[in-house]
């Protein structure tokens, strides 16, 4: 049986303490993240907004924020993904007004975030999904190794450590963000 949105949507309604996706007329079930990985995306949502809500760039959201991306096939309408990422930023000029309502785009930049239970082949599938569906950027940040991956459409992954920088010049013009900084502090 394949499901969709409006069966999401009806299963939102029953259980909205759920992280739920629609994936090929499935509904996959997320559980909470783990704190540091939940932690490290808030931490990047932080740096992001300072750049972005000051230059009225776009829109910046968390894992909540569903997005129901396009099928690839074009006769298979039902068939859609309603899809979270960790992170993700859209551009002013492509949705100038929000909505109370999972929204029918792909986002600019996406990103996801390796949390304790993760395998890092879905999380690349996923982000590799999003490339090919229109995003510019998606990123993997893996707490594990504490690297970023920045992966764009035809092109090799660059890998980012402590002591690089992440710029995203296509998107963030100007933006920077050491490597250093997404990783939560120690306190004394």
């Amino acid at each position: 049986m394949s499901l969709t949105i409006t069966d999401l949507e009806q299963l939102h309604t029953e259980h909205p303490e759920w992280q739920m996706e629609l994936v090929e007329g499935k509904i996959i079930v997320s559980p909470p993240s783990d704190y540091e990985s939940e932690e490290i995306g808030t931490r990047l949502i932080t740096f992001l907004n300072l750049w972005v809500m000051s230059r009225k760039l776009g829109r910046v959201t968390g894992s909540s924020a569903g997005f129901i991306l396009p099928s690839i096939e074009e006769d298979d309408l039902e068939k859609r993904n309603l899809r979270s990422p960790n992170v993700s930023f859209v551009r002013a000029d492509r949705f100038k007004k929000t909505k109370r309502d999972f929204v029918e785009l792909v986002p600019d930049l996406m990103v996801e975030i390796k949390s304790k239970s993760d395998r890092i082949k879905p999380l690349e599938e996923k982000i590799q999904l999003f490339l090919q569906l229109g995003s510019t950027v998606g990123i993997l940040i893996d707490p594990d190794k504490l690297t970023v991956r920045v992966y764009q459409i035809n092109q090799t992954p660059v890998v980012l450590e402590n002591g690089n920088t992440l710029i995203l010049p296509d998107l963030l013009p100007g933006w920077e963000l050491a490597i250093s900084e997404l990783w939560p502090p120690e306190f004394e």
